[in-house]
C-alpha cells in the first residue's frame, strides 16, 4: 500500500505521450451550453449560481476590475470541475499538482501587481512602508513587505494543493483500511466504510470552498491594485 500510495498523483501518460493537457481540457466540455431561447432547469441553475458567485466578488470591484469578471467566473468554474472530477475512481487531479496551480497563480497575480504599479502607482509603492514607520526600520520593513508580496502566488498554489492532496491521501487510506478490515472483521469494516462516505461529502465540500477561496484571493489581489 505504501509503494502505490502516491501512484494516482503521478501524472497519466498514453503510449508514453502525457495525457495531462487532455485531462485539463476535459472539463469545460461538460459545462453545458444552451442556443435555446428558452433554458432548462440545468441550464437555469448554472446561470444563477454564476450570476450569485460573480456579483459576490466583483461588487467590490472598480470599473477597471469588473473586467477581469468573466476571467474569475472562468477560474472558479475550471477549478470546481476538475476538484470534483478528481474525487472519481482512477481519475487524475491536475490541482494536486503544484506546477499546475502555480501556472494559474502566477499569471493571475503577476497581472493584478501590474495592473496597481501602472494606474496606482503611489498605492503600490505605499504598501511596502506603512505610515508611521521609525526610520531605523524602513528597511527591513520593505524586504519584508517585498517578502510577503512576491510570496502570494506560491500560498495560492500550496494552499490548493495541500488541501486537495491531503483529502486525496485520507480517502486512499481509509479505502485500503476498508478493503482489508473486509475479509477480517466485517462489522469493523461498515463503520469504515461509514467513516468514507461522510469524508468524501467533506471532501466534495473541500473541493467547492477551495475553488472557491481560490478564486476569491485572486479577487482581492486585483481590488487591492485597481
Amino acid at each position: 500500500m505504501n509503494e502505490n500510495l502516491f501512484a494516482s498523483f503521478a501524472a497519466p501518460t498514453i503510449l508514453g505521450l502525457p495525457a495531462a493537457v487532455l485531462i485539463i481540457l476535459f472539463p469545460p466540455l461538460l459545462v453545458p451550453t444552451s442556443k435555446h431561447l428558452i433554458n432548462n432547469r440545468l441550464i437555469t441553475t448554472q446561470q444563477w449560481l454564476i450570476q450569485l458567485t460573480s456579483k459576490q466578488m466583483m461588487t467590490m470591484h472598480s470599473t477597471k476590475g469588473r473586467t477581469w469578471s468573466l476571467m474569475l467566473v472562468s477560474l472558479i468554474i475550471f477549478i470546481t470541475t476538475t476538484n470534483l472530477l478528481g474525487l472519481l475512481p482512477h481519475s487524475f487531479t491536475p490541482t494536486t499538482q503544484l506546477s499546475m496551480n502555480l501556472a494559474m497563480a502566477i499569471p493571475l497575480w503577476a497581472g493584478a501587481v501590474v495592473m496597481g504599479f501602472r494606474f496606482k502607482t503611489k498605492n503600490a509603492l505605499a504598501h511596502f512602508l506603512p505610515q508611521g514607520t521609525p526610520t531605523p526600520l524602513i528597511p527591513m520593513l520593505v524586504i519584508i513587505e517585498t517578502i510577503s508580496l512576491l510570496i502570494q502566488p506560491m500560498a495560492l498554489a500550496v494552499r490548493l494543493t495541500a488541501n486537495i492532496t491531503a483529502g486525496h491521501l485520507l480517502m486512499h487510506l481509509i479505502g485500503s483500511a476498508t478493503l482489508a478490515l473486509s475479509t477480517i472483521n466485517l462489522p469493523y469494516a461498515l463503520i469504515i466504510f461509514t467513516i468514507l462516505i461522510l469524508l468524501t461529502i467533506l471532501e466534495i465540500a473541500v473541493a467547492l470552498i477551495q475553488a472557491y477561496v481560490f478564486t476569491l484571493l485572486v479577487s482581492l489581489y486585483l481590488h487591492d491594485n485597481t
